[in-house]
């Protein structure tokens, strides 16, 4: 495939992507059902458990990539095509294989691939079933349809005419071989199946939502008790992993933690790391008194008894810091206590709402994280290594982004219940757009507003799999790409300021952060119709062999696509430098001839100290397009085409005005380039010049001035060392006047000490009484004695060894006396003048 050549180019005529077979034959369905408008809103909103039709709003996500190969679900049928034979050859026939279920005779709103890649979960309004998928290769078969094996998963619970519509469907990513399938329903329960062990009887459930009491006073509104969506929270060394947030109707969120599979596959690093997580709290608890402590401390003990049950589990021999491997894990029953639901979170401060919107549900959850993957090496510790972000999504396109400051912990249910509720930091709250776009549009008069489209809107949060910072938001009127990057470098300069100022500069730092970039990459609504073709799925390849691109589907099957450019680094990835060497060790050290002088620098460039960025105007590094593109209902048949509106007219003139503005904003961006090109040019033309008159200075220095300052020094050296003899006769001449003679106490001390050594080493060369040969002759008179005799003089010799060694320790402490007597007499010399020292002189003779 060439680089000029999309995926909606090749895609776009692809047979996978026709309509289901409902709208097909003598009884088929009008297309116009797939359309969101004021005639099809009831068909939207009212779902009724004996039809499940295909147009009920909810979450729809009808697409997925298994590597190469797109699986898409139409109507009650599941498609599965190979991208790779389309990417490679455009002259093949393009065709699409047809998985064979007969237990499913639902329409398919949700699908959802394991871990594996081996299963994929579909379910309807009502129902839920697992597939398992063919094997590679299938492309090659000659049948279009292909029998698969699928089971429908918890009938009793999914399948009656009682049952609750579905919310979402995930599997767990810790499931022991990606069979663990979490199913949440709209009444607050969340059900665990195990697809290997049992599909019809859940493994574990989950209660967001308890029963409502009989006999409460309390009136609540439907919204507070009807679970949208739900998400698992992320981490490294925390319960992060171990937490589930859930969102209801009315924008609440409570989670419950710990929440792990039946059957976990879990990484011996993060068992370890949470072991040492809770010991480090339990350390720092030890050290308080009070009575928060002591709760607190109880809570670390459960904490802690739970995380030691998870160690027992390990394999033998598995030791801490060592490389990471999955082991199967169960869920510890040494606690009896269910975990605790904690919630509703209190979102400081309160969220905004829409300007001209009354309020919609909420609709999806999502939690980014932003901590590194791998779990071989540590960090480097950036400032937002462990932050987490929680979006919450809403139906007139408001997004709450909160910071995850105060993680959630595990707690179980006590008979005091805990008062005290979790917190999330509101960062910002995204409008994006579409209650302004809706009321700038003209009505008839006694039609319905189309601000009631958005009851029918339901929007999903996609996260980027490659970049962490990028997620994105599919609606029923079209898709935005939201990138939190600035919000992450923002943070990480107001925690940096933090640590060097203090918390007013934090305060004035978050004041003036960035906010999330939003960008509108795809428009379904139809401005001349006031009608819209849902975006039902969005899907992001994450495979070597595939561009790395985005897929649209629209609920008419129209699929669009965008590439995306791979950024080299995250914004908020720590640089990882190489260790430095020992030449560039010491090129920093701070030299004092290198340090500049005081006073106007020698050299003023004129470019800025900091570097040089392109305009905002230039910048497409997401390599999505900075205008929409039109994904538009198709007009009705029988219709005379394109009708100029009022509303038609005024879309092209916002669009017209969009392009004049970013035409101008290209030109000013080029021209400061332009402006920024000749300026460089200019200083290095001024840079060259220095350089020359560096160079003429250096050569003259190595040459004449060399000359003439190695003559120089000569001379300084050879008055040096006159300087130096004369000083000499200067000193010894003072020292002479000031000291003539030793005095009488220094004449008593080389006395004893010369009597000393003559005791020691004798008077004479032939003085037998001196030690020494005291010593030689008992050493040869020892030889010729007995045994008797030899012990004898070896005692006495014994006795002259601790006589000399009882006078030496003496001996050395009189000699250091006397030297330090001697330097501080010099000393007390040197500071005196001539007659001042001859006088001290005759003093210390004297006495």
């Amino acid at each position: 495939m060439n680089a000029d050549q999309g995926w909606s180019t090749l895609l776009a005529g692809h047979p996978i992507f026709s309509l289901p077979k409902a709208f097909s034959g003598p009884s088929a369905r009008p297309t116009s059902s797939l359309e969101l408008s004021s005639n099809t809103l009831p068909s939207f909103t009212n779902v009724d458990p004996t039809v499940d039709a295909l147009s009920p709003s909810g979450r729809r996500q009808v697409m997925v990539l298994k590597d190469a190969e797109l699986i898409v679900a139409a109507g009650h049928e599941i498609r599965i095509t190979s991208l790779g034979d389309a990417k490679l050859s455009r002259s093949t026939r393009q065709t699409y294989k047809t998985l064979h279920t007969p237990n499913i005779q639902f329409e398919i709103h949700q699908i959802s691939l394991s871990p594996s890649g081996k299963l994929l979960a579909v379910a309807g309004a009502f129902q839920v079933a697992v597939i398992v998928l063919p094997r590679a290769g299938f492309s090659r078969l000659v049948p279009e349809t292909i029998d698969c094996k699928s089971v429908q998963v918890g009938q009793f619970y999914h399948a009656s005419s009682m049952a609750a519509p579905i919310a979402k469907i995930e599997w767990h990513p810790w499931g022991e071989a990606g069979s663990t399938l979490m199913v949440m329903t709209t009444d607050g329960r969340l059900r665990e199946y195990d697809i290997s062990v049992d599909t019809d009887e859940p493994q574990q459930i989950l209660t967001f939502i308890p029963e409502r009491r009989a006999n409460s006073i309390f009136a609540t509104d439907t919204s507070e008790r009807e679970v949208a969506s739900f998400t698992l929270g992320k981490g490294r060394a925390d319960w992060g992993p171990l937490t589930i947030y859930a969102v209801t109707k009315s924008g609440d969120i409570y989670s419950i933690c710990p929440y792990m599979p039946q059957n976990a596959s879990i990484p011996t690093t993060y068992v370890h790391s949470l072991e040492c997580f809770i010991s480090a709290k339990q350390e720092f608890l030890a050290q308080g008194t009070s009575a928060e402590a002591r709760n607190l401390s109880t809570l670390y003990d459960y904490q802690h008894k739970y995380v030691t049950a998870l160690i027992k589990q390990l394999p033998p021999g598995t030791v801490f810091p060592s490389v990471s491997r999955s082991v199967l894990i169960h869920p510890p029953t040494t606690i009896k206590s269910p975990a605790a639901r904690q919630g509703p979170f209190l979102l400081q401060p309160s969220p905004r709402t829409l300007d001209g919107s009354e309020g919609g549900d909420a609709t999806d959850i999502a939690y980014l994280s932003f901590d590194a993957d791998d779990d071989e090496g540590e960090s480097d510790g950036s400032e937002t290594e462990h932050l987490g972000i929680v979006a919450v999504a809403f139906q007139d396109g408001k997004v709450d982004v909160c910071l995850d400051v105060e993680k959630v912990e595990a707690r179980w249910e006590t008979k005091v219940p805990n008062r005290d509720l979790p917190m999330l930091a509101v960062y910002e709250t995204i409008d994006l757009g579409l209650v302004s776009t809706l009321n700038k549009i003209a009505i008839a008069q006694g039609q319905a507003p189309l601000l009631d489209l958005l009851q029918a809107n339901h929007p999903v949060l996609l996260l980027d799999p490659i970049h962490t910072e990028a997620f994105y938001v599919y609606h029923a009127f079209g898709v935005h790409a939201l990138n939190i990057g600035s919000v992450l470098q923002s943070l990480a300069a107001a925690l940096r300021t933090d640590d060097d100022s203090g918390e007013a500069s934090l305060d004035a730092a978050l004041q003036n952060s960035a906010g999330t970039t939003v960008q509108p990459i795809l428009t379904t609504f139809s401005i001349e119709r006031k009608c819209s073709n849902p975006v039902v799925a969005v899907t992001i390849p994450n495979d070597v062999y595939l561009m790395y691109s985005i897929f649209i589907l629209t609920s008419a099957m129209r699929i669009t696509s965008f590439p995306l450019n791979l950024r080299a680094e995250s914004p908020h990835a720590p640089s990882h430098a190489l260790p430095p060497d020992k030449d560039s060790e010491r090129f920093n050290q701070k030299s004092y001839w290198l340090t500049p002088l005081e006073g106007p620098p020698a050299y003023v460039s004129f470019l800025r100290k900091n570097p040089y960025t392109p305009a905002s105007a230039l910048d497409r590094s997401s390599g999505l397009p900075k205008l929409p593109q039109l994904s538009l209902p198709k007009a009705a048949e029988g219709s005379s085409g394109f009708v100029l509106t009022p509303d038609s007219l005024r879309y092209l003139g916002d669009v017209a005005r969009e392009l004049t503005m970013q035409s101008t904003a290209v030109k000013l961006a080029v021209k400061q380039g332009d402006e920024r090109m000749k300026l460089q040019q200019h200083e290095l033309t001024r840079m060259c010049q220095k350089a020359g008159q560096m160079n003429a200075l250096i050569e003259n220095l190595k040459g004449p001035r060399r000359e003439v300052t190695e003559a120089r020094l000569k001379k300084i050296q050879a008055e040096q060392k006159t300087l130096l003899g004369r000083l000499d006769r200067v000193l010894q001449g003072m020292m002479e006047r000031a000291s003539p003679g030793i005095s009488e106490n220094e004449t008593k001390w080389f006395e004893e000490l010369r009597r000393m050594k003559g005791e020691i080493t004798g008077f004479g060369r032939y003085d037998d009484e001196s030690l020494v040969a005291r010593t030689r002759l008992v050493c040869r008179r020892a030889s010729l004695f007995n045994v008797t005799q030899v012990s004898e003089f070896a005692r006495v010799y014994l006795q002259l060894e601790s006589e000399y060694a009882r006078l030496t320790p003496s001996l050395k402490e009189l000699l250091e006396k006397e030297k330090r007597r001697s330097d501080k007499v010099a000393e007390t010399s040197q500071g005196l003048g001539v007659s001042q020292a001859f006088e001290f002189g005759e003093r210390s003779s004297s006495e």
